[in-house]
């Protein structure tokens, strides 16, 4: 279980989380939603020690690892896809991948296994990333997140800017990871693909926990979305 305990984190003294709870389970998926400005990037960044908490904690299994600098948490088998990709772009399809396998020990077994997910990369592994399409670098980005065998996987607008054919695939591997147990936290502004792969989802305003549901719930009554966002 992935466990956010009341974390209140920001920048500076701006704090923007505040007292916000959420768990994830194994083989889960569930989705923050909010408007813009709500956090929902901010909690991923805190969930990675890419923020110092304020207050609270974030565990694992019971195991604290707000306290660990951020290479360790990946290290504990949390991926984490963030907005923009941020890829070594020159950097080869091969060398990125490697990167993810040296940060948790992995071997070329498992980039074996990934690259099964995604044939497209396997035709470019010796291109430099930067030469990749959009949709491309969002699936080298998220090959490299699973390189490290995750048992939770942050992942933060997975499909900005992607043509259809692309979030279907994109949405297709989350779907694949949740089937083999692995936990997803998904930050998505398009409600529809919420919708379509979300078995909870946490509405999020000003940083605080409103309310979280079965996305089940939200299918059958369009109108709890558009009380929390106003669409």
């Amino acid at each position: 279980m992935l466990e956010l305990d009341a974390i209140s984190a920001g920048y500076g003294r701006a704090r923007i989380l505040h007292d916000l709870s959420l768990q994830v389970a194994p083989g889960e998926i569930l989705c923050l939603l909010g408007r813009n400005g709500a956090g929902k990037t901010t909690t991923m960044k805190a969930v990675m020690g890419l923020l110092p908490l304020m207050a609270g904690a974030v565990r694992v299994d019971g195991q604290v690892i707000s306290t660990l600098p951020a290479h360790r948490v990946a290290e504990c088998g949390i991926g984490y896809i963030p907005q923009g990709r941020r890829l070594f772009t020159e950097l080869t399809v091969a060398q990125n991948l490697e990167i993810g396998l040296m940060a948790r020990g992995t071997d070329r077994r498992v980039r074996d296994g990934v690259l099964e997910l995604f044939p497209r990369l396997r035709e470019r592994l010796d291109q430099r990333a930067q030469t990749l399409s959009g949709g491309e670098q969002q699936m080298l980005a998220t090959a490299r997140a699973l390189c490290i065998e995750p048992r939770f996987l942050l992942l933060d607008e997975p499909t900005e800017g992607l043509q259809p054919s692309m979030i279907e695939a994109i949405r297709e591997v989350v779907l694949v990871m949740r089937d083999r147990g692995v936990g997803i936290l998904l930050v998505e502004q398009r409600v529809e693909a919420v919708l379509s792969v979300a078995d909870r989802v946490c509405f999020i305003e000003n940083g605080r926990n409103l309310e979280t549901l079965e996305a089940g719930a939200l299918r059958q009554d369009p109108a709890i979305v558009a009380r929390y966002l106003g669409v």
